[in-house]
């Protein structure tokens, strides 16, 4: 199932990526820093949410509390929770 995460404090707008059960495929960013991104999204292509999480979460942009990847593995969760 398609999924579209509002982002909140990083430079990215949005991350759209499709959920079959826990596994994440089809991982796009809109904003941000294109090349990073494009990594991040192979990366994680056919990775499980906890996978994510426990690669992704509590990372750090600079002076922010959060960061690109932080902001995929809260998406993937609300996603697998039903929040979004």
């Amino acid at each position: 199932m398609r999924h579209e995460y509002i982002t909140k404090g990083v430079c990215a707008k949005k991350i759209v990526f499709d959920l079959d059960g826990n596994v994440v495929r089809n991982v796009s960013f809109f904003g941000g820093c294109n090349g990073n991104l494009q990594a991040v999204s192979r990366l994680t292509d056919g990775m499980t949410v906890e996978e994510i999480e426990a690669k992704c979460k509590g990372i750090c942009c600079g002076s922010r509390q959060t960061s690109c990847a932080d902001q995929l593995a809260k998406g993937v969760r609300e996603a697998l929770n039903g929040s979004i």
